[in-house]
């Protein structure tokens, strides 16, 4: 048995008897230097998280199996931690955890901010990226930073996207007696240094232009110090309150997001169909979907924005359009989108089996349907979509052997004609939907 004790800024001091016991009787105390460094010495022998961890994890606990081993993490383990891996890893019936109070809690507290309310975003071994999905007018994010210059980042990407009126509140060291806030606004924050510096201007004293020291009191954050843009610990939450600027362009969470919101080439399933195939593949918390032939990635993009447990893989044979469907992911959002650069069906082998399966393209390719309909696991969905003559002929051969559901749409937007308006059609697309269940 694995005992996970979760630790805080406060130290030894602010930990239960029954962690301090559990510490004060391990032969193994496993943690970063920092959270070490809070335990007074013992017999215990210490041994440091190497750097890469993940890799090292299996080897280090089959070494130290056979002896009574306690890993340190901050706050609560099971809260973007150290907890959460080892379970995934050994199982929970070889885990104990025992937590403390997490950095989420402690930021709502001295913000006065309900935790149910909030939205919460790790950079923690993430692109910064992955903050774009949650920035939505009105939206309270708490960021778990990773490093001292994270603040400026998150300034920098709240302006970027139009949100630079958003007041931000840096919490340094929660829990701890140098426990420390200062607040701003992300324009401000990104405007009171020069660009790149990474520092304080010379001769700058004090809470630079635009940055003020946030009042102690109740229902306040304590005031701290500091200067600069950085944050002088690692150990910070970044608060935002989402407060869209004349330039923001903000992207709701349903189906259909508007085709201007995709950077591509033509090749892009556009607005309407796009929120029918979805429907189709009806998304679930915690399922995987291949995108074939993904064009601009606009179905994967929009899978993984409908949970953040949800995963994707983009198949995609044009080098152009999977640098494309990188940008896309990244600017919505979704950076954890997996790009495969290859032709289907080939690209498929070796893929995990898929919840859900969207042929936007190829499904004339030998093989492709056949391919993709083995992968599914069995409550998964097929949907493909077909445009052209010969792809219509392959769907209803499907359609007539295994059924499902066959919808033809045809969508007409209003444009100038002449001096009047008239009606101009798109190409009709033919969607064929398919649940595997008892279907061999």
């Amino acid at each position: 048995m694995i005992t996970v004790v979760g630790i805080g800024a406060d130290g030894w001091d602010g930990l239960s008897e029954e962690s301090r016991h559990v510490l004060e009787a391990a032969e193994v105390l496993m943690g970063a230097s920092r959270q070490l460094d809070l335990v007074p010495p013992s017999a215990a022998e210490r041994v440091v998280w190497p750097s890469p961890l993940l890799p090292a994890l299996p080897e280090l606990m089959e070494r130290y199996a056979d002896r009574q081993v306690c890993v340190l993490a901050s706050g609560d383990p099971m809260f973007y931690g150290i907890g959460s891996t080892l379970v995934r890893l050994l199982g929970a019936a070889r885990i104990r955890v025992l937590p403390h109070l997490s950095s989420l809690s402690l930021a709502c507290a001295r913000l006065g901010w309900p935790v149910e309310q909030v939205d919460v975003v790790s950079l923690v071994g993430r692109p910064l990226a992955a903050l774009n999905a949650a920035i939505l007018p009105g939206r309270r994010v708490l960021v778990l930073g990773a490093g001292r210059d994270a603040p400026a980042l998150v300034a920098g990407s709240l302006v970027g996207l139009g949100y630079g009126p958003s007041p931000m509140t840096v919490l340094a060291d929660l829990g701890a007696a140098s426990e420390s806030a200062r607040a701003g606004t992300a324009a401000t924050w990104a405007d009171s240094e020069p660009s790149g510096s990474g520092q304080t201007p010379p001769g700058a004293e004090g809470a630079p232009s635009g940055l003020e020291e946030a009042p102690s009191g109740a229902g306040q954050v304590p005031s701290g110090s500091g200067q600069g843009r950085n944050v002088s610990s690692v150990l910070q939450v970044i608060a935002v309150e989402c407060v869209a600027g004349p330039g923001a362009e903000p992207f709701a969470r349903v189906p259909g997001l508007p085709d201007t919101a995709f950077e591509h080439d033509g090749q892009l399933t556009k607005r309407e169909v796009r929120a029918v195939s979805l429907s189709r593949l009806a998304p679930l918390p915690g399922e995987l979907l291949w995108d074939v032939g993904a064009g601009a990635g606009s179905i994967a993009v929009e899978w993984l924005r409908a949970h953040p447990s949800n995963a994707a893989v983009a198949v995609e044979s044009r080098a152009d359009r999977v640098a494309a469907i990188r940008r896309n992911a990244d600017r919505l959002g979704v950076p954890a989108l997996r790009v495969v650069e290859g032709r289907a069906p080939a690209a498929l082998e070796g893929l995990p089996a898929p919840d859900a399966v969207f042929v936007g393209g190829g499904a004339t390719a030998p093989g492709m349907l056949e391919t993709c309909w083995a992968a599914l696991r069995p409550g998964g969905r097929l949907v493909v979509n077909a445009v052209t003559l010969e792809s219509e002929s392959v769907v209803a051969g499907w359609y007539a052997r295994l059924g499902g559901d066959l919808v033809r749409l045809a969508v007409q937007r209003a444009a100038p004609v002449g001096g009047f308006t008239g009606w101009r059609a798109a190409m009709p697309v033919t969607v064929w939907s398919i649940t595997r269940k008892d279907v061999p």
